[in-house]
């Protein structure tokens, strides 16, 4: 157990103290969330500013609608992109010390996951808690349900991310195809706008897009809307963690050094 122990919480403190040093990563993986409320999400406040705009989502106004969807979209983002990490680490010789190490390759890739979800769920965090200066109808007992929800969602994104750069050399390829993935996957979770006024060919892509069911199950908690069950959210989200985790720790265990 302390064999695999040890090395989870190493590198774990590791993804942290990384974060920490980057200054302009933290402060832009902050920032742009905020500038969507900001913007995005007040001017379009005003366009709903309407009797029968409640109706569009679920009784209550956008920017209570948005927030949770937004809050999501930085926890995704944050994970996903954590895999470029992998890259650097490949790049600058620190991964070839990590797989010769005597160390559990699974404590390793695990732990390396962990502090990276934690990161990103504090980001959400931080998002949250400046949307309720902004969106005042959300429901502060909302806020733990949610970031079970956000840290759920930051353990699987993670290790997808973590997964396909164990899959590449390249830290320009890396973000080419990361930037493909995000935007549809962020647009088709119902982040936005309702899934019910999607076209259907929309709907379907959103039913298998394993954001929405993390965007809807916060949602469900911090305003009172959704579109499933939050059990089915829960358990959607936890089988795609699981096969995600079990991919990066597959994929970290067949690793070799070039």
């Amino acid at each position: 157990m302390s064999r695999t122990l040890d090395p989870f919480v190493i590198m774990a403190y590791r993804q942290f103290r990384r974060f920490l040093r980057t200054k302009a990563r933290v402060v832009t993986s902050i920032l742009n969330p905020i500038i969507w409320i900001a913007f995005f999400g007040l001017g379009w406040a005003n366009a709903f500013n309407f009797p029968m705009a409640k109706a569009i989502f679920g009784g209550v106004d956008y920017l209570t609608f948005l927030t949770p969807g937004v809050t999501a979209m930085a926890v995704f983002t944050a994970s996903f992109i954590g895999g470029v990490t992998v890259i650097w680490d490949k790049q600058f010789g620190f991964l070839k010390e990590v797989l010769v190490a005597p160390a559990s390759r699974t404590g390793i890739i695990l732990g390396r996951i962990f502090g990276d979800a934690v990161i990103a769920v504090l980001q959400g965090l931080a998002i949250m808690a400046l949307s309720f200066a902004i969106a005042h109808n959300l429901n502060p007992y909302g806020i733990l349900p949610a970031l079970a929800y956000a840290f759920i969602l930051a353990l699987g994104f993670t290790s997808a991310g973590v997964a396909l750069a164990l899959k590449m050399t390249s830290m320009e390829g890396f973000q080419m195809v990361i930037s493909l993935l995000m935007m549809p996957l962020i647009f088709l979770s119902g982040a936005f706008y309702p899934i019910k006024f999607m076209p259907g060919w929309m709907k379907w892509v959103a039913y298998i897009n394993p954001l929405t069911y993390a965007v809807d199950g916060m949602r469900h908690y911090l305003s009172g809307v959704s579109t499933f069950n939050p059990l089915t959210d829960l358990a959607v989200l936890c089988i795609i963690t699981a096969a995600f985790m079990a991919l990066a720790s597959r994929l970290f265990k067949k690793a070799t050094i070039d």
